[in-house]
């Protein structure tokens, strides 16, 4: 099927649900056991079935099937939130004394997991300025377990070099994670350009309504796991399944199943069947959403570059934008609806003399947000860290929604004009 059948009637069986053409919420915590052998070989992970929702739920089911057949992944696992997933999608390679290479143009909530709250765990992240290969080459040591970017950065709109850094990683035996959220399967599948796992905030474009918190991460199957003793956390037997190695017993399943068997359950970080139901509904126009967001945010975009009273304007497809060849190459159906310019005059006025946009720090939702970077998501960031992230003071981040656009124009002219009185 094509990706608008998947994300449309995937994995759905009408029989199986009472020939409901709507997936059912199973809001349920635990499931019946038909026997004892049945729970034992459950636990023991020998046999698929349901035992509790933390670990698995039929709602959540349907769309970690979605999300891996929509990117082109083996597996995929639905996490409490984005940032969930990033961690749990991190933690699962890694112990005390490791280290991860990033991009230090992220997510400021990633920016702050990284540079504190690993710490704390004792894994060390290096973070790399620019793209030059180069520069992240050297900074690998026998202790890197992954590199790891964002496919469209937010809130910088940088686009990753994917593939680049996809054979770096490999070089060195090591996986490429990327974070899809902006840009989406329907933009762009990393697999396809050598990452290795992908993860998303659901929260964002999947969900797409701003009303479902969560998180997925998403395996390609491809990585060798036992090219080296780097993830013997995979190849090795987990005592706590009586001797089961993932990497031997569930193939290209294996690094989704200790996700799920080892992390989730011991963290709690399920996400909800009803959260799981609202993404589904999501997917199902997500592909329709996408083509309105880049058409309006290139539009704007556009009239933006023009404006006489906006210092610059950062869109990947505007064809003065250092990013534009990039864009070429990774976003062959639209850049998404994240992009960023900076005012003239007061920005404080600015924001709040916006009628349409709503201020907030939620994107990829239906809706027009403005967000200020500086004095919201990256607040905890001193001003040489904001420098280093991109983040000037006149630094402004809209997500463009689903609106007419010529009503989304003249909101943002409207306020610029009284911003600058």
């Amino acid at each position: 099927m094509k990706f608008e059948t998947i994300a449309t009637q995937g994995f759905i069986d009408l029989k199986k649900q009472n020939h409901s053409i709507s997936h059912p919420i199973y809001a349920n915590t635990a499931y019946s056991f038909d026997s004892v052998d049945y729970a034992v070989n459950l636990f023991d992970l020998k046999q698929e079935g349901d035992i509790y929702t933390r670990l698995t739920n039929p709602s959540n089911d349907i769309v970690e099937k979605r999300i891996a057949a929509l990117e082109n992944g083996s597996g995929a696992l639905l996490t409490s939130s984005g940032m969930s997933a990033i961690l749990v999608a991190i933690l699962n390679i890694t112990q005390a004394g490791d280290e991860i290479i990033s991009t230090d143009k992220i997510y400021g909530g990633t920016y702050n997991l990284f540079i504190k709250t690993l710490k704390q765990f004792g894994i060390n992240v290096k973070l790399i300025s620019g793209d030059n290969i180069s520069d992240w080459e050297k900074e690998i040591t026998n202790k890197t377990k992954c590199l790891y970017t964002e496919t469209i950065g937010n809130p910088s709109i940088n686009v990753a070099d994917i593939e680049p850094l996809a054979k770096l990683a490999h070089k060195y035996g090591i996986p490429l994670i990327v974070d899809n959220t902006v840009a989406t399967p329907y933009l762009c599948r990393p697999f396809e350009f050598g990452a290795d796992i992908v993860v998303h905030s659901t929260t964002k474009y999947l969900s797409g309504h701003g009303n479902a918190m969560g998180g997925a991460i998403i395996d390609s199957g491809k990585f060798d796991w036992g090219q080296n003793d780097k993830f013997k956390c995979l190849t090795t037997p987990d005592e706590s399944y009586h001797g089961l190695t993932y990497n031997k017993d569930f193939g290209d399943l294996g690094y989704i199943v200790k996700c799920r068997a080892h992390l989730v359950r011991d963290l709690g970080c399920c996400q909800s069947p009803f959260n799981a139901y609202l993404t589904m509904l999501g997917l199902e126009t997500l592909h329709v959403r996408m083509q309105r967001h880049c058409e309006n945010a290139l539009l704007l975009a556009e009239h933006l570059e023009k404006h006489p009273n906006v210092n610059w304007v950062n869109y990947p497809l505007l064809k003065s934008n250092v990013n534009y060849d990039l864009a070429q190459k990774y976003l062959k159906n639209g850049a998404s609806s994240l992009l960023a310019f900076g005012v003239e005059g007061n920005g404080r006025k600015f924001i709040e003399a916006l009628k349409l946009f709503i201020h907030a720090t939620n994107l990829g939702d239906i809706r027009s947000i403005i967000t200020y970077p500086a004095g919201t998501t990256h607040r905890q960031l001193s001003d040489e860290q904001l420098k280093q992230a991109g983040i000037s003071k006149d630094f402004m981040r809209a997500s463009i929604g689903l609106e007419n656009i010529d009503d989304i124009i003249n909101d943002i002219d409207r306020a610029i004009e009284i911003s600058r009185k």
